[in-house]
């Protein structure tokens, strides 16, 4: 998250996303005006293309997911453990935005 964006602020753009789409005229300063505290149309703008960007990266396969260790049960045991596992965020982040892009 960018520096000064809290979890409400972020929640805040998302809806603001959802309701006032790319054709929708002076996105940006509804959106801004939607999240509030002051934040303005060329913030909000940045912070989606530097969204986009990172959606771009994760799907590319740029950011690398942290390792996990693997379940400690008898099943994966028994099946060595050979379940592929994503970095929760990463993925539910990369739909959401994915969503997002209207």
């Amino acid at each position: 998250m960018a520096a000064g964006w809290t979890e409400r602020r972020n929640k805040q753009f998302e809806q603001a996303l959802a309701v006032h789409d790319r054709d929708t005229p002076d996105r940006w300063h509804k959106v801004a005006r939607a999240v509030g505290g002051g934040v303005s149309a060329d913030e909000v703008r940045r912070y989606y293309e530097l969204l986009v960007e990172d959606v771009g990266d994760i799907e590319a396969g740029k950011v690398p997911f942290p390792p996990y260790r693997p379940p400690n049960n008898a099943a994966a045991a028994a099946t060595g453990g050979g379940v592929r596992r994503q970095a929760p965020l990463a993925g539910f982040e990369a739909d959401r935005l994915r969503q997002l892009r209207i």
